[in-house]
């Protein structure tokens, strides 16, 4: 399967962050699954394609102008994970979201929150819900996790 991954081109100031994304990083490439991301090698971009590639995955790096790269990325992937990242990280994830949404893409969107990170966003999603804007039947699809571990759940549990 390939895993399309978000993240920044920053490390950022949380070494959890850095190594929670090797460590999904290796699990890509042990699993015998690939990477696709925003092409990178800094930051934790740069870290998740060594990961990968040091465990024996494929990574796919998508370097084109931003929308035409948001749409391969897209094209490409199979499962859509969204580290803690800047705005560029959230635009991506949003418009992966919105497809999941409107079920014009029939794939999981993982939110890995981290240190309750996106938080906010969920707490947003939550009341898009409440206010009869959203319903839980159109979030489905969108998961927010906490570790590698339940991504694995969620991967395994839909492939």
């Amino acid at each position: 399967m390939n895993i399309t991954v978000y993240l920044g081109a920053n490390e950022g100031n949380d070494p959890a962050l850095k190594q929670a994304v090797q460590e999904l990083g290796r699990w890509i490439g042990e699993s015998g699954n690939a990477l696709v991301y925003g092409g990178s090698r800094c930051g934790l971009m740069g870290e998740i394609a060594e990961s990968t590639l040091n465990a024996g995955g494929e990574v796919t790096g998508v370097e084109p102008e931003m929308t035409e790269r948001k749409t391969k990325m897209i094209a490409l992937g199979d499962a859509f994970i969204a580290f803690p990242g800047g705005t560029g990280t959230l635009e991506e994830i949003a418009e992966v979201m919105s497809k999941v949404s409107l079920r014009h893409l029939d794939a999981p969107c993982i939110l890995y929150n981290l240190h309750g990170y996106y938080d906010g966003l969920k707490a947003l999603l939550a009341r898009m819900i409440e206010k009869g804007l959203s319903s839980p039947e159109r979030q489905q699809g969108i998961y927010f996790v906490e570790n590698l571990e339940q991504i694995k759940e969620i991967l395994q549990k839909l492939f």
